[in-house]
């Protein structure tokens, strides 16, 4: 069994790992970091650059994964290999999306069937690439999966090292809450897709704790025995304007769909018990 992965990122590497394990054959793009690709358990193509292998193993991959982003409004994995995408045999494709796609909700809570009204750009054109995936499998009767990511944690990715450096920000924005999910859990998520594929299917990936940023900093500054960082008015604490473009949506997500259709049991079900693993594990 082969696995194609366009945009071989962070949380690629995960899936990478678990589907290394049963003896499939991955296959991962990256621009400039084939090391990181490889050191994954994965073979790695340059793109731009390697283009017609990366053609070459899209005609004979049983699954495909696309975590490239959108760039300037536009999917470059379909601008390149949209065509070639069309005539796969793949028998499960999953794109990789956001749960901005939803917008703000002001911390109620929302699912796979909440209308999509995203106040961000970065929203905008995470519904205008699944669209555009949508419109291509439709078209192809592609078996297209989309997966809505909430923050994403995990190892390399956790607050210790900017508390140890005593650079972390406990930022307060009353009523303000996230979910997020290990990386761990997005591929053990992705893993019960690909075994039990279903065509046209919008799967949430978060844990079952969507909570204030401040609280998840302050957890681990605790684990960590140290004291937390000084509360920060959000209305007032000098941000950059990206960094301050994501408290412009709060919101509580469900993820009851991929327990119910895809059986999934959550290795860390909050930030608690995502956290202290990775202190267990010496990560930051």
């Amino acid at each position: 069994m082969r696995l194609l992965v366009l945009g071989h990122g962070y949380s690629a590497g995960f899936l990478a790992a678990l589907l290394k394990a049963e003896g499939w054959q991955i296959t991962g793009t990256t621009r400039s970091q084939p090391e990181r690709v490889l050191a994954s358990g994965a073979t790695p193509l340059l793109w731009p650059g390697d283009e017609d292998a990366v053609r070459d193993e899209i005609a004979r991959a049983d699954a495909i994964l696309v975590s490239a982003g959108p760039q300037e409004g536009h999917d470059p994995a379909l601008a390149a290999f949209g065509p070639d995408i069309a005539r796969t045999r793949a028998r499960w494709i999953g794109y990789l999306s956001t749960t901005g796609v939803y917008g703000d909700h002001g911390g109620d809570w929302i699912d796979e069937e909440t209308p999509l009204s995203p106040t961000t750009r970065r929203g905008h054109d995470r519904v205008t690439a699944e669209q555009a995936w949508q419109a291509l499998a439709a078209a192809h009767a592609l078996p297209l999966h989309i997966f809505r990511l909430a923050g994403i944690y995990g190892p390399g990715r956790g607050p210790f090292a900017k508390l140890r450096a005593g650079t972390a920000r406990r930022i307060v924005k009353p009523g303000q809450v996230f979910s997020r999910i290990h990386a761990e859990d997005i591929a053990q998520a992705l893993l019960a897709s690909i075994k039990a594929p279903r065509p046209g299917a919008i799967y949430n990936l978060c844990d079952d704790d969507p909570a204030p940023p401040e609280d998840v900093i302050a957890h681990a500054a605790t684990l960590l025995g140290l004291a937390p960082p000084p509360a920060e008015d959000f209305a007032s604490a000098e941000m950059t304007p990206m960094a301050r473009s994501f408290y412009a949506e709060s919101k509580r997500v469900s993820n009851e769909r991929i327990k119910r259709e895809l059986g999934v049991r959550l290795k860390y079900p909050d930030y608690r018990s995502g956290l202290a693993a990775l202190l267990a594990e010496g990560g930051d």
